[in-house]
């Protein structure tokens, strides 16, 4: 069990919080960027707060993530307000972006299955998802959720993210390959690059 988010201490400006409120959902999100990987994921779709769980702990971001959706209608709304407010609480912890290293890629193998991510913190935010399931659900999750939730995320974020699974069978394998393969790339992409010496890595100036 990791520690959860609101146990770590000390003081960093990279944090934010967002709350967001609709007839639909009710979703508190915390984040840490220069976490350690704790994470306290609790939305009422156990699958989904695994890939939460999985986020954080291969990004290294604390990630709080709390939700109450309408789930006796579906999962839909739960997850794609999930994505939003999480998208919005990076993107509000990046600030202006100053010393980031920006980009980020990883090419994620589990078994016998193997997903590459890139992407690019640029401000302009655009989802490529090639990726597809066999089955309609894992566990009790929605498989098609899964573009809905990247989707989510990389708009409010403020991101271009390509998720593609190059080969894989078994669709759990497949599914957490491209969280884990996030995680990493988003790792390397917020990450502070020292000789960026305060600069915004564009010659725009700001991202």
């Amino acid at each position: 069990m990791q520690k959860p988010a609101d146990d770590i201490g000390g003081d960093t400006p990279r944090r934010a919080e967002i709350d967001r409120s609709t007839k639909e959902t009710e979703i508190s999100v915390r984040v840490d960027l220069d976490g350690t990987g704790a994470y306290d994921v609790a939305t009422g779709v156990g699958f989904f707060d695994h890939m939460i769980e999985q986020l954080a702990r291969h990004s290294l971001i604390d990630i709080t993530l709390k939700a109450k959706g309408d789930l006796h209608i579906d999962q839909h709304h739960t997850v794609e307000d999930s994505g939003i407010a999480l998208g919005q609480a990076v993107a509000k912890a990046l600030g202006d972006k100053t010393g980031i290293t920006r980009y980020g890629s990883c090419y994620l193998p589990m078994d016998e299955t193997l997903t590459r991510v890139a992407l690019d913190v640029s401000g302009r935010p655009y989802l490529i998802w090639d990726v597809e399931f066999t089955r309609a659900k894992i566990g009790e999750m929605d498989t098609e959720l899964f573009r809905e939730w990247f989707q989510a995320f990389a708009q409010n974020a403020g991101i271009t993210l390509h998720v593609t699974n190059l080969y894989g069978e078994n669709n759990h394998h497949i599914a957490e390959t491209c969280y884990k393969a996030l995680a990493r790339a988003l790792r390397d992409a917020v990450s502070i690059d020292e000789r960026q010496a305060g600069r915004v890595p564009s010659t725009k100036g700001r991202l």
